[in-house]
């Protein structure tokens, strides 16, 4: 099983098995990892599941699309350029290792 490791604002960290094909967000939710919100549950309506990948992961969890992009203008922390919303993407074992930093607020 592929392994997350999810970073607080704080610098604290979490290390999660996830399931292939799970999204990061249902990883996030299924193990308690504070600091993603997730209010619409993945329908990448709302922005409360706004992450960070750490660059060293950006070309493996792919492009953010063009509604992806819109919806992270409704994110309650600063959008940077390796924003994603952790809903949209995917699990799978390419993953593994994976690090993304949670933002100071979702809401």
């Amino acid at each position: 099983m592929p392994k997350i490791t999810f970073v607080s604002p704080e610098g604290g960290r979490t290390t999660v098995e996830a399931s292939d094909g799970d999204s990061v967000m249902q990883t996030a939710l299924a193990n308690g990892v504070e600091g993603i919100v997730a209010e619409c549950g993945g329908a990448m309506m709302c922005a409360t599941c706004h992450c960070y990948v750490d660059e060293d992961w950006l070309a493996r969890t792919g492009t953010a699309s063009d509604e992806e992009r819109s919806m992270l203008d409704f994110a309650a922390s600063e959008v940077r350029p390796e924003s994603r919303l952790s809903c949209q993407i995917t699990v799978t074992g390419d993953l593994d290792g994976l690090t993304v930093h949670l933002p100071d607020a979702q809401i």
